[in-house]
Formats: C-alpha cells, structure tokens, sequence
C-alpha cells in the first residue's frame, strides 16, 4: 500500500507593504534578550490588531526582520525591525497601537514604509555613552589616550564558534571622555560619586565589536576598571560618514521616499 503524500500547505500571498520600526530598550527592560523581545513583539502584533503578513509552510510565523540587536544588559534608543503586512496601513497608527501593547520600557518611536534597499546595509556604525561609575574623569581621558595611541588591542570573547580573539582598536571610530560638566550631571545620580562618562563610535565590523569589547581593551591597555557593572547605552545606529565619524539616521531615505510619493496620507 502506497502512502498518500501529505497536502501541501497554502502559499501565502506578498506583503502589501513593509514597515520600518525604530523602538528602544529602556530601564529594566534593557535585560530584555533578543529572543524574549521577539515572543513580546509577536504578541504585541496580535494585541495590537496588526494585519501581518505570514511565511508560507507548514509552520507559518509573522514576517518580522531584526536588524543588528542590542546585546542583553544594554539600554537601546536605536534599535530597528521590519514588519511585512498584508494590507496598506498608516505608519503612524501603527506605532501608537504597537506601542500601547509593548511593555512600558520596550518603547516604539518612529514607523516609517519601507523605501527600496535593505535596511541592514544602512546599519554600519553604532553611537554609544558609556558610564563608569565610580570612575574619575581623569583616570578616564588617561585610558582613552593610551589606548588610541596604539594601533591593534587585542581580546579575547567567547562566540558560537568558540573563543576568538580580534583587534577591537581597529574598530573604533571616535572615542573620547565627556565633558566634565556631562560627568558631574551623571555623578547626581551615584550619590555624588564619580561618574566617568565615554563616548563611543564603533564601525559593525566582522566579528562585531561591542562597547564591553572596548572596556575589555580599555583595561588591557591602560589597566582602567570600574568596580561596578557599567552602563551601556546606544543613542544612535545607521550609516558612517567616513569624514565627520557621525552615525546618520537610517530611516531619512524612507522618510523621504514616502513624503515624495502621490497619495493620501
């Protein structure tokens, strides 16, 4: 006897539209993981009535793209995501929906329609403010020189494939100690203890180079350590601008395209 092959599962039809969504991590919420923020989303689409759009198979799932995630522990104004619907809808409706139904902390800021390309390619730097509590400002301006000064600073981090070390100077863009009067403002905040603040502007390289990476160097080369968990924040992710070190936003060209296009907004 002859088995009979299992139905096919129905093909699911394009997306009608895609949607950029810029969203932050902030608060508690920044020990959100990437796997726990992608089972909040997905019921936060549902909560929120949006008309995604599903992968054809037999197991179909919300079409939803993540872009360069923000490591577990790290507060976030510049996180980014794609979602593919199955019917035209007005971005500015579907942030204030999404947001309602996201956990306060896991806050959405701008929907934009996704304009031709790939926003991926558009993330090619990152903009970070590291604090240091407990960390003078001068101990600091002393680390951050030494290590520019040299060359190749190398560390060691555990990945999926096993333990790599890579030179994470060679991507540094900009770093540099915030001013003294932005690291008295933060040290208000540690009961009048120093507060030493860094600005940081890392190129996505392969393998990529996180902020903890840097403190990793930072302490290899110059011996700096904070004697507490440091603060980590991406204000700003989009593309380089070799000349000024500036990190652009990666959503202007679909601002644009869609300010351009005919049609009702």
């Amino acid at each position: 006897m002859v088995a009979s092959m299992p139905d096919q599962p129905a093909q699911q039809p394009p997306p009608a539209q895609r949607l950029r969504v810029r969203y932050a991590k902030r608060g508690r919420l920044r020990f959100t993981s990437h796997r726990d923020f992608g089972r909040a989303l997905e019921r936060a689409v549902q909560r929120a009535a949006i008309p995604m759009s599903f992968s054809s198979g037999f197991n179909p799932h919300p079409r939803i793209s993540y872009a360069n995630a923000a490591p577990t522990g790290a507060a976030s104004e510049a996180e980014y995501l794609e979602l593919a619907v199955r019917e035209s809808c007005r971005p500015d409706d579907v942030r204030r929906r999404l947001d309602e139904a996201l956990p306060e902390g896991l806050d959405v800021i701008e929907v934009v329609v996704a304009s031709p390309g790939s926003l991926a390619d558009r993330l090619t730097a990152s903009r970070w403010r590291i604090e240091l509590p407990h960390v003078t400002y001068a101990d600091a301006a002393t680390a951050v020189e030494a290590f520019l000064g040299m060359e190749q600073v190398e560390v060691d981090r555990m990945t999926k494939s096993g333990l790599r070390t890579f030179n994470c100077r060679a991507a540094v863009v900009w770093l540099a100690p915030a001013s003294t009067d932005a690291v008295a403002e933060a040290s208000k905040s540690v009961q009048s203890a120093p507060c030493a603040i860094l600005d940081l502007v890392v190129r996505h390289d392969t393998p990529a180079v996180r902020p903890d990476d840097v403190l990793t160097g930072l302490q290899k080369s110059a011996g700096l350590q904070a004697p507490v968990p440091p603060i980590l924040t991406r204000l700003a992710q989009g593309p380089l601008d070799p000349l000024t070190g500036d990190v652009g936003d990666p959503l202007a060209p679909d601002r644009d395209a869609w300010a351009s296009a005919p049609g009702d907004r």
